[in-house]
């Protein structure tokens, strides 16, 4: 609990009272599994909020496939800065998102039950984020049109990061993004540190100023497409 109350700050009670969520509603829901209650803090709380290493002070974000709010509500609970839309189709899910955020009083959180392919003439965000919600080769097809020029797709990602970023490669050009590059955030605070696949699409813009840089993942390096 020591790093978790370096990583929420004054927020940690809010981040206590969704991971009892999480654990109760969450697992007798199917959201998380059984298995998973005893590891919230370092598998899923701590590993999704470090991830605001990375995003944009004031930006607008929109959450893909947001399931049990990971990352999307642990983001909104340590940066209240962010404007969050939490996109998930399953009525299920979406009621369970939407009692969170009630329950947590999340001020700056939207709650939309839709696809990400249905509603991109609706988004021009700022940050796209996923956490297990499909390959990169087609999360990136949902995701790039949500995008303004600029904009990133932040993807929680594995060991096969680097491989996922091959494989789509051919798909991303077609998009014409701007660069792709692998990170580590969270370094000291998980172990692993999570990995994420930052896609910048189009021309690159400047949202606010930035939060300490994260590190690029060893072994990785910058690709301009």
């Amino acid at each position: 609990m020591g790093i978790a109350r370096e990583v929420f700050g004054d927020a940690l009670p809010v981040a206590e009272r969704y991971a009892a969520f999480l654990a109760e509603a969450g697992v007798e829901r199917g959201l998380i599994g059984p298995r998973e209650a005893d590891r919230l803090w370092e598998r899923h709380l701590i590993n999704c909020a470090v991830v605001s290493e990375a995003v944009p002070e004031e930006a607008q974000v929109v959450d893909i496939g947001s399931g049990a709010g990971l990352p999307g509500i642990v983001l909104a609970i340590v940066r209240p800065d962010l404007r969050i839309t939490l996109l998930e189709p399953l009525l299920r899910r979406t009621t369970f998102l939407n009692e969170c955020v009630e329950l947590l009083g999340l001020r700056n959180v939207e709650v939309r039950r839709a696809r990400a392919e249905d509603v991109s003439d609706e988004f021009a965000v700022d940050v796209a984020t996923a956490r297990a919600v499909a390959p990169l080769e087609r999360l990136a097809r949902w995701a790039l049109p949500l995008l303004r020029p600029g904009g990133e797709l932040l993807a929680l990602k594995g060991e096969r990061a680097g491989a996922e970023l091959e494989e789509a490669e051919p798909v991303l050009k077609r998009f014409g993004v701007r660069s792709t590059e692998l990170l580590q955030v969270g370094r000291g605070m998980v172990d692993p540190p999570t990995t994420l696949v930052r896609v910048v699409a189009g021309r690159e813009a400047v949202v606010g100023r930035r939060q300490r840089a994260p590190r690029r993942a060893k072994g990785s390096r910058k690709r301009s497409s």
